[in-house]
């Protein structure tokens, strides 16, 4: 019986080269515990703060009957005030713990940016009366095609938009314009404020951060506006840019790729 044939030698199986891992460092983990605990305080907040919202409403509505005394219906119009702007709080706390972790998706696809621009201002249209700011749309009819998540597009000019409303005067004016540059477009919203110190400009994209200007300061809020343009500008592929010129207001430019 003829026997079957062996090679002489095996060959060993072929070495995998071992991917070098991260080195997780001890402040890595505890900024992962801080975003984690950030997102359970935040959506354990959000369940008593619908039912403050809601009962306030109904209150200040006067739903099932008088309530007495007018100042009770101002003191619910208060409550429910605080209440949005505590929830106001807790969904941008969210939304930075989302896309500081990447967990957001972005669908890019062309979006015509004047359309969202005419959007955002109609949704701001009881805030810009209040001030007397008007916003000034310069190339209207002209402005391209962005490449950009709708959701995330309406974000980044409702913040910047209203953040050129906060540091504007009474009866001033914020100016938005586009401009093609090659592959991209760079979309710039410019207030006549007194400006922020150009030592503060990188603190006002960290989050829970305003600066030391007595100018940034006068916001109400976490200082979560800008950070959440930032990081979302940079989700779409693009970034963003803060200029302040001594006096001339503050300059927000959003470059995109060009639709």
């Amino acid at each position: 019986m003829s026997q079957a044939a062996f090679p002489a030698t095996i060959s060993p199986p072929p070495r995998r080269e071992k991917r070098p891992r991260k080195r997780v460092t001890r402040a890595d983990v505890l900024e992962e515990r801080k975003r984690s605990f950030l997102r359970l305080v935040s959506h354990e907040l959000r369940t008593p703060l619908n039912s403050i919202l809601g009962f306030s409403q109904i209150l200040a509505g006067e739903l099932y009957g008088p309530l007495g005394s007018p100042q009770y219906r101002e003191y619910a119009e208060i409550i429910r005030g605080s209440g949005q702007k505590l929830l106001k709080l807790v969904n941008q706390v969210l939304e930075i713990a989302r896309l500081e972790t990447q967990a957001h998706a972005f669908e890019s696809s062309p979006e015509p940016l004047e359309a969202a621009i005419d959007e955002v201002v109609g949704a701001m249209g009881e805030d810009l009366a209040a001030r007397g700011v008007t916003v000034r749309i310069l190339g209207r009819g002209r402005m391209p095609l962005v490449m950009a998540d709708a959701w995330g597009l309406r974000t980044v000019l409702a913040n910047l938009l209203q953040n050129a409303l906060v540091f504007s005067p009474e009866g001033g004016e914020v100016r938005v314009r586009a401009n093609v540059q090659g592959a991209s477009v760079e979309v710039s919203i410019e207030d006549d404020g007194e400006g922020v110190d150009a030592a503060e400009l990188p603190r006002l994209l960290l989050p829970f951060e305003q600066g030391e200007n007595a100018l940034v300061r006068r916001a109400e809020g976490a200082g979560l506006g800008l950070p959440i343009c930032d990081l979302t500008c940079r989700a779409m592929g693009g970034r963003l840019k803060l200029s302040s010129p001594p006096g001339q207001g503050l300059t927000a430019r959003v470059r995109l790729k060009r639709g």
